[in-house]
């Protein structure tokens, strides 16, 4: 990474320098915080999996292996007692997000993941995964009309923010956090096939951390007035794009487990659907 990672107070200035108004920025921001918040709590919880499977005896990750020879998450599930320390020593301190974040027992199930995930990484991506959306309102706040996105316009939002951080100067691998969120992974067949106004290509993850906050983005709507999202309501919103589609969304509930939406929808005060 050659260009600027972004401190939290620069993530701040981004929003408001874009921001057309108090009431879009309240808006996208307040999303953009949510979701950081439930990324960092899923790759919390996987960092907890991967940690215990390093100090479960071999025999006990034996108990558990599928016909493809992978642990399963039943043989995996962390104890309450687990030490936060153990992590700690995984997972240096500067790459530890300090701000309120949802206990990892709210999320139910899960696999372990290949390697640890950056937290701070996936905090700031969570951040800034949104950006590009000060750009597709059709109704900004300025106008004396309620907020409104442009349907038209808003599925180029990933690729919007990804342009718009690159010309503040924030690296590639922070703004690819904008452009590879959207869905559960816009291929560049879903562009072709569905006659997208994007340029041809893929705007898939393309490592665990950005993979995380687009799961995370699944669970919060910024719709008008916005809402939370339960899994199982992201189902038969995926099923609507396709069974394929569905199928991708639920491999990554079974590697990241499912999130309770219902306890920071009454933080937010917002719905849950």
């Amino acid at each position: 990474m050659g260009r600027m990672v972004p401190t939290f107070e620069q993530i701040d200035e981004l929003h408001h320098k874009i921001a057309p108004s108090e009431a879009a920025y309240n808006l996208v921001h307040t999303h953009c915080v949510i979701v950081s918040r439930i990324a960092r709590a899923i790759a919390h919880r996987q960092n907890a999996l991967f940690m215990r499977r390093c100090t479960l005896p071999k025999d006990a990750l034996e108990l558990d292996r599928g016909d493809d020879g992978r642990a399963g998450a039943s043989a995996l599930t962390l104890p309450p007692e687990t030490p936060e320390a153990a992590l700690d020593a995984l997972v240096p301190s500067e790459s530890r997000l300090e701000f309120a974040v949802p206990p990892s027992d709210g999320i139910t199930g899960g696999r372990v993941p290949a390697r640890l995930i950056d937290e701070r990484l996936v905090a700031i991506g969570g951040l800034l995964h949104d950006i590009g959306t000060y750009r597709v309102f059709k109704h900004d706040g300025n106008d004396d009309e309620p907020l409104k996105f442009s349907g038209k316009k808003y599925i180029k939002h990933g690729l919007l923010g990804y342009e718009y951080l690159l010309e503040n100067g924030v690296d590639e691998s922070i703004a690819q956090f904008a452009r590879n969120h959207t869905g559960v992974g816009l291929t560049r067949e879903d562009v072709e096939r569905q006659g997208l106004p994007l340029p041809p290509a893929d705007y898939v993850p393309v490592n665990l951390e950005q993979e995380v906050v687009m799961v995370a983005d699944k669970y919060n709507s910024k719709s008008l007035p916005p809402k939370f999202v339960s899994a199982e309501a992201y189902t038969r919103r995926a099923a609507k794009f396709g069974e394929e589609n569905r199928r991708r969304w639920l491999e990554l509930l079974d590697q990241y487990g499912v999130f309770d939406v219902r306890p920071m929808a009454a933080e937010y005060h917002m719905i849950v659907i």
